[in-house]
Parts: structure tokens; sequence; C-alpha cells
């Protein structure tokens, strides 16, 4: 695995963590001291448009297309090639399904069209690493229109760097496509917000009210936040864990919507000896019993093993091993797997199980998983708006 001098990525902050805690295969979230379950704030009053006309919508509904980013060299050094073929196997399948778009620095944009191939659209947007989902717009609808919002990405607090060219991604997709923006003080990822659609909204704490995103700012003020921009009517908050990973705990490796007041929930290899990873499942299995949906909807949840760590191909670390880190496209489910069988048949008919209508497609993602992500962590939808 590289290591780098003067720039931690993903990975390399998350090995530097490694004398911390031992994390082994493990899922994206951790806990904190514990807080309320759920808070209502008024809507702030520093806006110019009407919640109701705003809606983030759910990663189920209809897309236009899904974005990608290329990793380059200056983050993966040796590991460049093993990952870029990740990234590629899985823009090409998603591609059988719906139109891709790879974002990639200009003098990566050659080789990436020849990995990705035609079924691919490569454009040359400078970026720093593969995370679309935190660095990229999230798109909302406002009065029948496809609006972004760009949330300031800064490296997850500033734990990356470089993070210029991912910084400038939302800004820069935005411009290309025409999309009107969204103004917001907000610092926050892609990968911290979960939706139904309907008005609910998942979030972990640590990774969103953090002196290293938001300083000086309260969980109320960033719910109000929150609720005014995405046009959300309930923020339900998990505790999650600072400073274990890079992201700080994000929702999609923690809690998933499969479908209004249904979500699938990450659990560890059943036998394994509690760690901070599983009590955080455990905080948010409760977190979830004690609520409701913003239509008042109790929770079905539905437990999503983790394969055997003995048993999974994948090395090193950092190694995100949750098939929890899922990706939903209009026709198919894109899946991780690990290489534990059992495991893998297992993950897939759950989600099956949870997404009839669409085909799941499992697709190796050993190079990215090492890096501290997943599927989920690669992609970015932005849904059709008639």
């Amino acid at each position: 695995m590289s290591t780098l001098q003067t720039a931690l990525s993903r990975r390399t902050v998350l090995r530097s963590l490694s004398g911390v805690l031992t994390l082994g295969a493990v899922s994206c979230t951790e806990p904190v001291p514990p807080t309320t379950a759920e808070t209502t704030v008024p809507r702030g009053p520093a806006t110019s448009t009407p919640q109701a006309e705003r809606r983030f919508g759910a990663e189920w509904e209809r897309q236009s297309r899904t974005f990608m980013s290329w990793p380059t060299k200056a983050i993966w050094m040796e590991d460049t090639a093993a990952v870029r073929g990740d990234i590629a196997g899985l823009a090409r399948a998603i591609g059988e399904f719906q139109p891709v778009v790879m974002l990639a620095r200009p003098e990566d944009a050659d080789q990436a069209q020849r990995a990705c191939g035609d079924d691919v659209e490569v454009i040359p947007i400078a970026v720093n690493d593969l995370w679309a989902r935190d660095t990229l717009p999230v798109f909302i609808e406002e009065a029948g229109t496809l609006k972004g919002v760009d949330f300031h990405f800064n490296g997850w607090g500033n734990k990356q760097n470089p993070h210029d060219s991912d910084a400038a991604a939302a800004a820069a997709v935005l411009g290309k496509y025409k999309i009107p923006s969204v103004d917001t003080w907000l610092v926050t990822e892609g990968g911290s917000l979960e939706t139904d659609g309907a008005g609910t909204l998942l979030v972990t704490e640590s990774s969103i009210v953090n002196e290293n995103r938001n300083p000086g700012k309260t969980r109320d003020e960033i719910e109000a936040e929150l609720k005014r921009v995405l046009g959300v009517r309930k923020v339900i908050w998990f505790e999650g864990v600072r400073g274990q990973d890079i992201t700080d705990a994000h929702i999609d490796c923690l809690v998933r919507f499969t479908a209004s007041g249904a979500v699938l929930l990450d659990r560890a290899f059943p036998g394994l000896a509690p760690d901070h990873w599983s009590r955080s499942a455990d905080q948010a299995k409760e977190v979830l019993s004690a609520n409701t949906d913003a239509h008042g909807k109790p929770f079905t949840v539905v437990d999503l093993p983790q394969p055997d760590p003995d048993k999974i191909t994948g090395t090193g670390d950092d190694f995100v091993s949750t098939y929890l880190n899922f990706y939903v496209a209009d026709k198919a489910v894109f899946i991780p797997k690990f290489g534990d069988a059992a495991a893998d048949n297992r993950a897939a008919q759950i989600i099956r199980d949870n997404f009839p209508d669409r085909e799941i497609v499992p697709v190796s993602i050993d190079a990215i998983a090492s890096g501290g992500g997943g599927i989920h962590c690669a992609t970015h939808d932005q849904p059709a708006i008639a």
C-alpha cells in the first residue's frame, strides 16, 4: 500500500489510524457520546424559497446519468492501475444500464476513455480522487427544476491534501450542465445524507456537526439549514464516530433506505466480538426503533451482515467490507462481492428482496475497498426531472 508524505489520501489517513484501533473488515461508522435521537427544529428565517417547493429525491427514483471520477496517481501511486481497473469495470457495468459520465483530469482523459469503453462519456474536469459521492453536487428538485447544492467539499475536514480539484468539481459540473446552484454555508458530503425522497433524512452527527466541517455551528443550526436547503421535514440523527475514519462515519455505511419506512442496517459478521462499529449499529437500531419517518411510519429494519473477514479476497487495514455501500441505478443495484461466497450470496438475496424490480449486479471492488470506500462512495446519481 502506498504512503504519501505530503498528501494524505482517504487511504493513508485510515492507515495512520490503525495504530489507534484495529480496523480489519469494518463498516464506516462508530459511536460518540450519546445525543438525543431526533429533534425537530423550525426552519431558519434566512430562506428565499418555501421549503415545500424543494425535494431531495430517493436514489431509486428515475435517473439521467451516473457521475464517477477517475483516480489519480498523486493519490494512489503504485496502486493506481488496480484501482483504475476497478473503477473502469464498475463504470462499464453501470453503463450497460444507463449513461455514465466519468470526470478525469485532462491529462488522464484519453487513458480513462480507453479503459472505460465507448459506453462511458469521459469529460475533462480535474479531480483529485475517485469519491464522486462526496465531491459532486447533491441534486434536488425545486418547482419542477433540477438544482444542485455545492456543499463545499473540504477534504473531509482537511484530512486529505491536496483536495483543491475535488473542492471545485461540484461547481464545475453544475456549470457544464447549466444546472442552477442552491447556496448554503454548510460543509458536508453526499455520503453523509440518506433520504427516502419523502421528507426524511438520516445523518450521523459525527460527520457534519463537527469542528472540522462546520466550526461553531450547533446541531440545531445545521438541522435547520439541512431542512431549508434540501426541503426535508424530519432529520434523524445517529451518533457516528469522530476521527476513526476519514469521513467521520458517513451514513451510507451504516443505514440505507430501500423504500419509505424500510431500511437496511450494516452488521458485523456473525460471531465476531463487539467493537466500536458493531456498537454503532446497535445504537442506530435503538434510534430507528424509537422513531418514525416524516409521515409517522415506523421503520422496518433488516440487518445486512458483512462477510467473514477471514474469507474476503481484499487486503489492507483500510479495507471496508460492508455490503451496505451499494448503488441503486434505474434498473439495477450494484453491490460488492468480497470473496466469501456464502456471505456474498446472502447479501445479494437480501438486497434482491428489497429491490425486487431491479437486477442485482455483483462487482469486484477490492482495490476501491482497500482505500476505505465502496461502490456508493464512487458513484453519484443525477435524477431525471421531467
